[in-house]
């Protein structure tokens, strides 16, 4: 094992409130509905504290054959949402995922989703950081477009 850590960070800024995205991000259960077409499938393998998506809950995100499970480390309402990957079939090693909602002066929301790991195979990084990277830089951009749709932002 190399033990080389990556790091990447996507950030966004959307019109909805910290709450609402907040609300879309700690829902596992219903990622489903808004970040596909990635995530097609998504579940509660366990809920947390507190329910659904608080400390302890584990997500179940993807589509067959490929699942990740992702479990809640921190959590804080309609602030900061931390995860990391858990189970036998991790693409890499200590995987860590923050979600961070800043209210921003115009009245939306500035959102800085990052993650870090540790390559599982030497040489690999590289591609996971990319894949990775790219994966929640797409998520970060379906967060903002559902949860602007569902506050009715840009109307008013």
């Amino acid at each position: 094992m190399s033990g080389r850590k990556f790091t990447f960070e996507a950030n966004k800024t959307s019109t909805a409130p910290a709450s609402t995205l907040f609300r879309l991000v700690a829902d596992g259960g219903n990622w489903a509905s808004w970040a596909k077409p990635i995530v097609v499938q998504s579940s509660w393998v366990r809920q947390g504290d507190p329910a659904p998506g608080g400390i302890g809950a584990i997500r179940k995100l993807g589509m067959w054959p490929v699942f990740v499970q992702e479990e809640t480390i921190e959590y804080e309402q309609d602030r900061r949402h931390v995860y990391r990957l858990v189970g036998p079939r991790t693409p890499v090693n200590d995987y860590v995922g923050e979600v961070v909602l800043t209210p921003n002066a115009s009245g939306g929301t500035d959102i800085r989703w990052s993650g870090s790991f540790t390559e599982r195979v030497r040489g690999t990084g590289k591609a996971a950081r990319a894949a990775m990277g790219g994966a929640v830089k797409f998520f970060a951009g379906q967060l903002v477009k559902e949860a602007e749709r569902q506050a009715g932002s840009g109307s008013g």
